[in-house]
């Protein structure tokens, strides 16, 4: 069973950049697609990007597309997410997912990390 742990989160100013990792606690990790999905206070969970177990497909959501890349070493069992050009909208606790398909519903990831927070200051 893979357990994701997220790392990376911090207070950035609109504009600025921050880069959010997902370590996995098993060599399995290559075997699973992995996605990013964010929850701001009141707001249900909101899909953000995934990729495929090779990196080669991925998938973003449409409000950040063009601003952040999600990538994936497998060889380091991590997984990144790289957010640029942030905005106060994207202020949320951001979580890693692993799953068997590359999909935009969080119910179809079984493995969930605790988030890491993401404060953009306007």
């Amino acid at each position: 069973q893979v357990q994701p742990v997220e790392s990376g989160g911090g207070l950035v100013q609109a504009g600025g950049s921050l880069r959010l990792s997902c370590a996995a606690s098993t060599r399995t990790f290559s075997m699973y697609y992995m996605g990013w999905f964010r929850q701001a206070p009141g707001k249900e969970r909101e899909f953000v990007a995934a990729i495929s177990w090779r990196g080669g497909t991925t998938n973003y959501a449409d409000s950040v597309k063009g601003r952040f890349t999600i990538s994936r070493d497998n060889a380091k069992n991590t997984g990144y997410l790289q957010m640029n050009s942030l905005k106060a909208e994207d202020t949320a606790r951001y979580y890693c997912a692993t799953g068997m398909r590359l999909t935009t519903d969080y119910t179809a990831y079984n493995a969930w990390g605790q988030g890491t927070q993401v404060t953009v200051s306007s």
